[in-house]
Formats: C-alpha cells, structure tokens, sequence
C-alpha cells in the first residue's frame, strides 16, 4: 500500500482533515512487513556504515524482499542473496 501512496499524485485522507499529495513516504525497513518488496530509498548512518551496506547490497534504488522477522532482527533477500541484519541495521535503512 505505501507503494500506492508514493506514486500517486492525488489527495489522500491519512488522518481526518490532513492529506498528502505527491509527497515520498519513507519508514525504516523494519516496519516493512513480511513478504513485501519494497524499494531503498536512503541510508541513514556514518560513511562506514553506509559502505558496509553497499558492500552487502543495500544500495539506494534496489529493491529488498523481506523473508522473515524475529524481535526485529530481519532476514531480508536483496540482490538475490539472504542476509541476516539487526534490528539496529535495519532501521537505517530507508525504504
């Protein structure tokens, strides 16, 4: 559904008497639910952090399929490979 919402241009009711238009809505990757894909659209962090993620695959514009969560901590598919990533990790991903 945030999908949806990212593409559209029209009005949208999000809570009674506001409304978005056109506007990118971007949540860490740990509020993504199970089974989603979902497009990075930042990463949040120092340049080392930063870098250890695009060495794993977490680039802006990639898309990221969520396999499975437990207390947060995620088993995400991105580049055709399974990684295990913190709770911590993956909310510095911006999806």
């Amino acid at each position: 559904m945030l999908e949806k919402l990212v593409q559209t241009n029209t009005l949208i009711p999000l809570i009674p008497g506001f409304f978005m238009r056109g506007v990118v809505c971007i949540m860490p990757l740990t509020f993504s639910s199970t089974g989603s894909v979902v497009s990075i659209k930042a990463i949040k962090g120092k340049d080392d952090v930063r870098n250890f993620l695009a060495s794993l695959g977490f680039v802006v514009g990639s898309p990221v399929s969520v396999i499975s969560e437990a207390n947060g901590n995620l088993i995400v598919n991105v580049k055709d490979t399974r990684i295990a990533i913190s709770k911590s990790m993956a909310n510095r991903i911006m999806v």
